[in-house]
């Protein structure tokens, strides 16, 4: 299933450091960012659009050739154009549906894995599901993280919104 595997342990070996920022996702130095993506990998708008202006044809190119995933999971290609030297297309949704919490959950989960699997230390994400999706940007990060990152969440929301 285009090498889509499901390790609970990758995921432990995971740095545990977060950090917010606002920016623009396509520009990050990473090793990958991640794309709100519809499980056709097809890179329409928004975040999606813009890492298919900005990181070239060769990216939908690659999502062309991995086809439908299914919606829970991810899948990675290169970065193309992009600083980042992959990128990770978090499916939350098909296409032209709304994503629901446990389908973020998953494919946040799903994304992770691959990076770790991969040996990838930074990551960036965007508000998957926040868009089109239409998951209210503050719920995005409550269903992905623990107590104590939503702590540290509302702590940085409240400084982004003065």
């Amino acid at each position: 299933m285009h090498g889509i595997t499901m390790s609970q342990q990758s995921v432990k070996q995971m740095p545990s450091k977060i950090v917010i920022q606002q920016g623009d996702l396509t520009e990050m130095e990473t090793d990958a960012i991640v794309n709100a993506a519809n499980n056709e990998l097809v890179l329409g708008a928004g975040v999606a659009g813009a890492i298919r202006r900005k990181g070239g044809e060769a990216i939908q190119q690659e999502c062309d050739a991995i086809g439908s995933i299914p919606i829970g999971f991810a899948a990675i290609t290169g970065g193309g154009n992009l600083k980042a030297k992959y990128v990770i297309h978090a499916a939350s949704m098909g296409l032209g549906s709304l994503t629901t919490a446990e389908t973020l959950r998953r494919c946040t989960a799903h994304a992770l894995r691959l990076a770790a699997e991969r040996g990838l230390k930074t990551i960036a994400f965007p508000a998957v599901g926040t868009g089109i999706a239409g998951v209210p940007m503050k719920e995005c990060y409550f269903v992905l993280f623990d107590e104590k990152a939503k702590e540290t969440f509302e702590r940085t929301w409240k400084r982004l919104q003065e």
